[in-house]
């Protein structure tokens, strides 16, 4: 998914001797991301190479806690808000604070840390071949760069380090964790090599963990062009807050609309004039924007404003199209985010290998027959796979039926674009006890159109270990192209203070209203 955040945390590397000690304990300070919180700032030095015994590199992994607001407390949950790569510091630390002490029930500390980090396929006739011969580059470049941590930076080594914390932090031993999207992946790996060390674990927006690492996950675009239908059914329902809608027009006009649109772009991109700047619209950035507005049906408004522009070529409607390349609301980050991560972290974890590039048609064709939408936008990512040359070290090599300490909840969408119900269902197949929360909303995770019964369900289990029942499903509180605003939804907890925290369970209105601003996480 696309970074909500451009600052990067480094990692320190040094080798251990008198000067750089691995330490076990984490020392909190108070830091700097939000001066109206009880946030602290700390580092947790580990090992660089849990494999090689040998080895005496370390690294700093980079934390911040936001402490609980009530008693007694419950212990830690860390997080992971997707990538892979993404900052975890940047999560906890922004805006969303708050909204995450209220979702979680207020009785943890929050835990937020960095990993350790290290064109569309069908634009043209050219474009499979073109893109390809980049993936080439970009692999030979990255080695050439990192050769000697490429295989260091992998899922598994990252669950590793998640332990090392949970250690760190004195408290009863056990991981507690919510994890979005590429989290759910990391989630499943850390609780398959340490299944009796597992608390209250929620993956939300699941990877099917099998198709993760083999590198083929086919299944991830199930429900995509579901996803985008839902866009023009609801556009018009709701013509009151869709441009796009016109009378007499049917969702499938729609469709048929912006196909035979984006189509046209693969031989006449659009230069649309905003605010004075020349801005090249082709197939690959229209296609792009679409992705980042499934994300959240917030974001849908302005997405059919900026197709209706694209329509009729009025530019002054285009920018709001063009606005929604600045940023996604909601969890997650699509494309599972910028090329280097997606390299370096996914890349080395799947086990897909190719030097043949007609050897991947078969494959690709799969992805295209899977979804029209986003089936040549997700297929590129095999390119990537194909040609990397470094294979993570410590990866799980099981086969995840494991059963542990405490059932997993699973969270999964049954309109979710990138993430669809059947890979939750599957993956908690393998989890001896766990449950699917069916959430009914679209967009990615259960973020992307909020739930106030998918929220309770949530906190419920984090506070008191309460699972749902099979079978449960949650619909959304809020439908496509809402008329209620942002500001509305977000009333109950604009003014955050101490006592608002604390809030009881029972405030509906404060823990719906978190689980809508952390839908537009910047």
């Amino acid at each position: 998914m696309l970074f909500k955040s451009s600052s990067l945390f480094a990692l320190s590397l040094c080798a251990c001797d008198a000067a750089c000690q691995i330490t076990k304990t984490i020392n909190w300070s108070p830091c700097t991301q939000n001066g109206t919180l009880p946030i602290e700032c700390g580092t947790l030095t580990v090992p660089l190479d849990y494999v090689n015994t040998n080895s005496t590199a370390t690294l700093d992994l980079q934390l911040v806690k936001l402490s609980a607001v009530k008693r007694p407390k419950k212990g830690s949950i860390l997080f992971n808000p997707g990538g892979p790569g993404i900052p975890g510091r940047d999560f906890i630390a922004g805006s969303v604070a708050p909204s995450l002490l209220i979702a979680t029930g207020g009785y943890h500390d929050l835990i937020g840390f960095d990993p350790r980090l290290a064109p569309l396929l069908n634009s043209s006739d050219t474009a499979i071949g073109s893109t390809w011969a980049a993936k080439t580059v970009f692999a030979e470049t990255c080695y050439k760069n990192a050769r000697e941590i490429g295989e260091l930076v992998g899922t598994g080594y990252v669950a590793r380090d998640m332990m090392q914390i949970v250690d760190a932090l004195g408290e009863d031993g056990l991981l507690r964790f919510w994890g979005f999207s590429y989290g759910t992946a990391l989630g499943e790996t850390v609780a398959a090599m340490f299944p009796h060390r597992m608390d209250k674990v929620v993956l939300d927006g699941c990877l099917n963990p099998h198709l993760y690492y083999a590198g083929i996950d086919v299944e991830g675009v199930t429900d995509s062009d579901k996803s985008f239908d839902g866009f023009f059914t609801g556009c018009v329902a709701h013509p009151e807050a869709c441009k796009l809608a016109r009378d007499g027009l049917t969702p499938a006009d729609l469709k048929q609309e912006f196909y035979d649109v984006l189509y046209s772009l693969k031989y006449e991109p659009y230069v649309a004039r905003i605010d004075g700047n020349a801005t090249v619209l082709d197939y690959n950035v229209v296609k792009g924007i679409v992705l980042s507005a499934l994300y959240s049906t917030s974001t849908w408004p302005i997405l059919a404003a900026g197709l209706h522009g694209l329509v009729v070529r009025n530019d002054t409607e285009l920018a709001a199209l063009v606005s929604l390349q600045l940023g996604i609301p909601g969890g997650a980050f699509p494309n599972e985010g910028p090329e280097a991560y997606l390299g370096g972290i996914r890349a080395s974890d799947v086990r897909f290998r190719s030097n043949n590039l007609t050897s991947l048609y078969p494959l690709l064709e799969q992805f295209f027959a899977k979804s029209q939408i986003l089936g040549d936008v997700l297929s590129a990512n095999l390119l990537t796979y194909a040609q990397w040359p470094f294979r993570a070290k410590g990866g799980y090599t099981g086969d995840f039926r494991v059963k542990t300490k405490h059932p997993i909840l699973f969270v999964g969408s049954d309109r979710d674009a990138l993430t669809p119900l059947v890979s939750a269902q599957n993956a908690s197949a393998d989890f001896e006890g766990s449950v699917v929360l069916q959430h009914g909303g679209y967009g990615h995770t259960s973020l992307g159109q909020p739930s106030l019964c998918t929220a309770k369900t949530i906190r419920a289990y984090f506070v008191n270990g309460t699972l749902p029942a099979p079978g449960t499903k949650c619909e959304p509180t809020f439908g496509l192209f809402s008329s209620t605003t942002a500001e509305q939804e977000l009333a109950p907890i604009a003014n955050f203070t101490k006592r608002t925290l604390g809030r009881d369970e029972g405030d509906e209105d404060a823990l719906l209203s978190a689980m809508v601003r952390l839908r537009t996480w910047d």
